[in-house]
């Protein structure tokens, strides 16, 4: 766990002003994720959200029919409560947690008494809504724009910038999950990356080796991505 004089470490609450903080501090539990772990399923009641410190929590539409696709992912600029801020109380996706990390958990009580009474609490979250829902969108424009192996880098690359170290722990199974393709598509696709010398593989792990390699790689929509975060989403508030 993250020692807490090192706690909390979500930019998201950073972002708050010292005060405001320290009166939310007392409802925060800290908690470990654990890989694959599932915080939330859709259709669950919503009674919590999560800011995650490190480690990255995928936001995952289920079907009937069991198969899953991930819609967005969140570390430690953000947080889960993009439902909770428009009143809701149940989920409609399932929050899987994708890199193992730590994470500060509210009571959506909490969550939603702040959205009521505290308006920088309120005017920061409506600014984290927007930046989550322009990733969703980008998202959903990449998947039926952009090969596999743009959007591998892609996904690879955003999961970088939320982990504290090149290599990740993550199977071929998961990431053919997330990307919504086949597990053969996937180890095609990660053999191009390898043969290239942008990654290495083993065994439930990925390494990164030529972060810009990998960016000439990927899409556009990473670094649209990143931009649309730095725009909607405060680094520090002004004390």
């Amino acid at each position: 766990m993250t020692a807490l004089h090192d706690w909390p470490r979500n930019r998201l609450l950073l972002a708050l002003p010292s005060r405001i903080r320290g009166q939310l501090l007392p409802s925060l539990e800290p908690i470990k994720c654990e890989r694959e772990q599932v915080l939330m399923d859709a259709d669950s009641a919503l009674d919590h959200v999560y800011f995650p410190d490190s480690g990255v929590i995928s936001v995952v539409a289920v079907y009937p029919d069991g198969a899953i696709i991930e819609m967005a992912t969140i570390g430690r600029e953000g947080g889960t409560g993009f439902q909770a801020v428009f009143g809701a109380k149940t989920s409609s996706a399932r929050l899987l947690v994708q890199l193992p990390g730590t994470a500060a958990k509210m009571p959506r009580s909490v969550f939603v008494n702040a959205m009521d009474t505290i308006p920088a609490f309120r005017t920061l979250m409506y600014c984290h809504v927007h930046a989550f829902l322009e990733q969703v969108m980008i998202s959903a424009g990449c998947n039926g724009a952009h090969n596999l192996t743009q959007r591998l880098a892609r996904w690879l690359l955003m999961m970088r910038d939320r982990a504290d170290d090149d290599t990740m722990l993550l199977t071929q199974d998961l990431l053919a999950e997330m990307l919504g393709v086949q597990r053969p598509s996937i180890t095609n696709a990660m053999h191009g990356l390898l043969k290239a010398g942008l990654i290495d593989s083993g065994r439930k792990r990925v390494t990164i080796l030529d972060r810009d390699g990998l960016m000439r790689v990927s899409c556009e929509c990473y670094s649209l991505t990143r931009t649309r975060i730095a725009q909607h989403l405060p680094k520090t508030y002004p004390e």
